[in-house]
């Protein structure tokens, strides 16, 4: 046998192989895609919460109704644990929001040069190893919420000429440092040479309101301070009625963005009390409605949700809210809590031509698969706008405080 001949003969073989095998990956397949464990609300029928799709496999409840085994052949082979959790149902949102967060302490984002006597230049906050992204808590032992605050202080301290003992939130770390204000002669007044912001504005969208508790969550990512890039750390936060002025188209390398007015004084919902990786939470003054779902929708935990079409709720023009077409390409559910568990594209035709895919102020549109409120848009991929990531709606109800799980799946 001559070498063409044995190689001819070696991929025949192989061929063979994998024609003779190829009944049996379908159902190996899928016994790799059974999960372990799965999520099912109460109301619903265990033994459908998986669909399995190749008829080989049989899927059948045990007598506790805890588990859910599977047989090949008549042969167990596989065991998935059932979670029950709560029915809930939650009004989707999709509404514009207008966002203002006012920080804990005060946040260093800079430093700047004070001419104090003759021509020396100095930052009195750099010398003090006051550092960007530093939270002052305290000026001598009194909390400081504002940049009046800690104006007032630094002219007191001037004029007594005496140093200002801060206290400082720097990481995880709490240090205390020694600070003394320079006097500015060409602006006349006490400065420490540091800029500081004490509040942040901006527009999202809602993600869903919880009638039960009127708890809600909106934007589905944390808010972070645009000059150190950090997560602001809130003291207290408002959000208001937002309307869409106009959209800028997103494009390659270049992210869109939606413009939008509010007013703070006149348009409030409600509080926000947390700003985390998984969106600002808070409570609703009064009720939310959403009249495409009046009765409200139950959640879909991430074992639910499938690869293919699902709709976004969103506002491109004034408060006008809108359904458009997307798909889940890709569904990472996970155990533990993570923010990015649905890759999410833009498939909706009208919504890809007056936005170019998914811009800034998009952040928190609810994802609506099967019925069900699956989790929220947050993400855009730069070099793709049509596509991004989405958040799983449990792990935002998490960090809503709204309880999931039954009481005797707790108590186990």
């Amino acid at each position: 046998m001559n070498q063409k001949t044995k190689i001819r003969y070696i991929c025949g073989s192989v061929l063979l192989l994998l024609m003779l095998s190829l009944p049996l990956l379908s159902p190996i397949q899928n016994y790799l895609s059974i999960p372990t464990e799965v999520k099912v609300n109460a109301s619903e029928d265990a033994a459908t919460v998986f669909k399995n799709s190749n008829e080989a496999w049989t899927a059948f409840s045990s007598s506790n109704d805890n588990q859910i085994f599977y047989e090949f052949a008549g042969v167990p082979l596989k065991k998935t644990d059932l979670q029950t959790m709560k029915d809930i149902r939650l009004i989707p949102g999709g509404q514009s929001v207008g966002v203002e967060l006012h920080t804990k302490g005060v946040l260093v984002v800079g430093h700047h040069l004070v001419k104090g006597n003759g021509e020396r230049k100095s930052s009195p906050g750099e010398e003090a190893n006051v550092q960007v992204g530093d939270i002052l808590l305290k000026g001598n032992d009194q909390e400081l919420n504002s940049m009046e605050d800690l104006s007032s202080l630094v002219k007191k301290s001037g004029e007594d000429g005496k140093a200002i003992k801060l206290t400082i939130k720097r990481g995880k770390e709490i240090i205390t440092t020694s600070l003394t204000p320079s006097y500015n002669n060409e602006e006349k007044e006490y400065q420490v040479g540091l800029y500081i912001r004490d509040s942040a504005a901006g527009i999202g969208t809602m993600t869903f309101y919880h009638p039960d508790s009127k708890k809600y969550g909106a934007l589905g990512h944390v808010i972070s301070d645009m000059d150190t890039k950090k997560p602001i750390e809130i003291h207290e936060g408002t959000i208001v009625k937002s309307h869409v002025t106009s959209i800028e188209k997103g494009s390659q390398g270049i992210p869109g963005e939606k413009k939008a007015r509010f007013s703070l004084k006149d348009d409030r919902l409600g509080t926000i009390t947390k700003n985390t990786p998984f969106g600002i939470f808070g409570k609703l003054d009064g009720e939310m409605s959403n009249t495409a779902y009046p009765q409200g929708l139950p959640i879909g935990f991430s074992n639910q949700v499938e690869e293919g079409p699902a709709e976004i709720l969103t506002v491109l023009d004034g408060d006008k809210m809108q359904s458009f077409d997307v798909e889940i390409v890709s569904n990472m559910p996970k155990k533990s809590p993570v923010t990015k568990g649905m890759i999410v594209k833009i498939t909706d035709p009208d919504l890809l031509d007056k936005t170019g895919g998914i811009v800034q102020g998009m952040s928190g549109s609810p994802i609506i698969q099967n019925g069900k409120i699956i989790g929220a848009v947050t993400h855009v991929f730069v070099n793709d706008p049509t596509s991004g990531y989405g958040v799983h709606i449990e792990w935002m109800l998490q960090e809503a405080g709204i309880e999931l799980y039954e009481e005797q799946q707790k108590a186990g």
